[in-house]
């Protein structure tokens, strides 16, 4: 990608990592029914396994920060794990490298059911900065097979060049209240 595309691209964008985060009301759940939420959908807390599968690493940043204070997501019964045969959810970020397509799937494939699928970044979603290499669209090129959805059956898709943690956050709460029905 030609670097004048990349320097629009973050005038566009902006600086995502020194706002601090907006109030959301939405966001101020009632913890305790979460919990049981969780509880009742998964048997205990929700076990998510986040998968790089060739990202920039902007968007493990703001997955980082749901573990910090502020958002402190282990608090409500979520909690990230080392194996995907203990997750529940499959947090995927960036456009599939074709290194990792066997790597993703096997990690899907370890999974035990019932297993969701939530896709963080634009990357992830459609090829984001990707997709506009020319190389067939989409993402794809020598290197990148672009979006997940191409590889595994995803569930819910959280946009954004990083999406911000409150949106991940609701992205999971959204895959979760979807594993309900």
């Amino acid at each position: 990608m030609p670097t004048y595309q990349i320097i629009r691209q973050i005038i566009r964008t902006g600086i995502k990592t020194e706002a601090p985060p907006l109030p959301d009301e939405a966001m101020r759940v009632e913890p305790q029914r979460l919990q049981q939420e969780i509880l009742r959908a998964f048997g205990g807390a929700l076990s998510i396994r986040q998968v790089d599968a060739g990202s920039c690493n902007g968007c493990e940043l703001e997955i980082r920060a749901l573990n910090n204070a502020y958002y402190n997501i282990e608090g409500l019964g979520i909690k990230f794990v080392a194996s995907p045969r203990h997750a529940d959810m499959l947090l995927v970020t960036g456009p599939v490298s074709r290194h990792m397509v066997t790597a993703l799937k096997r990690a899907f494939d370890a999974m035990p059911e019932p297993k969701l699928v939530v896709v963080v970044g634009d990357c992830g979603c459609d090829g984001g900065i990707f997709a506009a290499n020319g190389a067939g669209g989409a993402g794809e090129s020598y290197a990148s097979c672009g979006k997940v959805s191409g590889v595994i059956p995803v569930d819910v898709v959280v946009s954004g060049c990083p999406p911000t943690p409150t949106a991940i956050l609701q992205g999971i709460l959204t895959a979760i209240g979807a594993q309900k029905t």
